[in-house]
């Protein structure tokens, strides 16, 4: 029964991080051919991923909790991380059911790491036309670079960012 659950959360997660692969090479493309309305689109679609995700997180820590009272272990969970918790419950599995579950295990981590690239790429593209920009527009405009304006026009200082900038009450 745990390694059925067990099975079939990882399998779980590793199709929502596909598909969160998916979106990111959408958001992407959204970002590289600036459609600002797909780009919130994909960054809803990102968020129930990542709500379903948590979901499923704590379904995967129900279920380690589960096996600790199962095998009466009170080392398992004070002692070890989510990984070591997983590895200690995979452990005491038959070898044919710990060599599939640490193989979804195995590429469920991999996929995880492809898309926290993907997106540190990404991020990494975004600041470097951010500074791009910032660094064009103080050598264009000198005398304007850096100021900020109300919705009437008026110019307003960095440093009142808490302050209430509407003039009615």
């Amino acid at each position: 029964m745990i390694y059925e659950k067990c099975r079939n959360i990882l399998l779980q997660e590793s199709e929502l991080i596909q598909n969160a692969s998916a979106v990111q090479e959408k958001i992407r493309l959204a970002v590289t051919s600036r459609e600002l309305t797909d780009f919130e689109n994909h960054l809803n679609a990102m968020n129930a991923i990542e709500s379903k995700l948590i979901v499923l997180e704590d379904e995967r820590e129900k279920l380690f909790t589960v096996f600790e009272t199962l095998v009466h272990e009170r080392h398992f969970s004070a002692t070890l991380d989510a990984k070591g918790r997983f590895y200690t419950l995979v452990s005491m599995l038959p070898e044919n059911q710990r060599n599939d579950l640490t193989s979804i295990y195995r590429s469920l981590k991999v996929e995880t790491i492809k898309l926290r690239m993907a997106n540190e790429a990404l991020m990494a593209y975004l600041n470097g036309v951010k500074e791009t920009l910032k660094d064009f527009f103080a050598l264009a405009f000198p005398g304007r670079y850096g100021k900020m304006y109300t919705n009437q026009g008026t110019s307003f200082s960095h440093d009142m960012r808490c302050m209430v900038l509407n003039s009615s009450f």
